[in-house]
């Protein structure tokens, strides 16, 4: 069974979906250890609820990047982690730590990738006018917010959205995507050819959405 770390810096809304999935069956990988590099304890409360191993690496307490990355890389090693999901973590990996990890490092974004990479994705989608919003789940690759993407959500944006109420939406679909990446990689379900990834038994969607709809 895939040995799965999650660095996390917020809330952690998406770990505990990740934590339910992983303990129902329906993504068969075991959530081993959860990481927070910030002073946010939601995290830890949801780690220690499920018996699952926390730490703190709080970036602050070293001098540099790189530093703080060597690490959490000691910390994964240690753990014998196999997969890290970044789950609403605010840090940019540099290259070194990437590489280290490379394909075994996946990120959620909130927005349909390549658009509105980094922060303020609802705030800047509806300032752009888009009728679409959604999230991606990535594999990560040194540029931020970059990286082979598994699968994509979207939603409509609504005339009457806020950033709070888009967020809340996409948020849901964030959830449901994250859960099946991590479970069609732990299904070794997964590749990734010239940086496109295919996954095994699964098909594109043939409806076309049209937002406002046609008359």
């Amino acid at each position: 069974m895939l040995k799965v770390a999650a660095l996390v810096s917020r809330d952690g809304t998406l770990l505990q979906a990740l934590i339910d999935g992983c303990k129902v069956g329906e993504i068969q990988a075991e959530i081993a250890l959860v990481i927070c590099n910030a002073n946010s304890d939601r995290p830890l409360q949801r780690a220690a609820q499920a018996g699952i191993s926390a730490i703190v690496i709080r970036h602050q307490d070293y001098p540099d990047r790189e530093t703080f990355e060597r690490e959490l890389h000691r910390c994964l090693q240690e753990h014998g982690i196999d997969f890290v999901c970044l789950i609403q973590f605010n840090r940019l990996l540099t290259p070194w730590f990437v590489e280290q990890w490379r394909d075994r490092l996946i990120n959620c974004h909130p927005s349909l990738l390549p658009a509105f990479k980094g922060w303020y994705t609802c705030s800047r989608a509806l300032n752009a006018g888009v009728k679409f919003a959604g999230c991606t789940v990535h594999f990560v690759r040194p540029p931020m917010d970059e990286g082979p993407i598994i699968i994509q959500a979207v939603v409509p944006v609504l005339l009457e959205d806020t950033p709070a109420t888009l967020r809340g939406r996409i948020l849901k679909v964030e959830k449901r995507c994250f859960a099946q990446a991590l479970q069609w990689i732990a299904a070794g379900r997964v590749r990734i050819e010239n940086e496109r990834v295919f996954v095994e038994g699964v098909d594109a969607p043939s409806q076309v959405l049209l937002n406002p709809c046609a008359e």
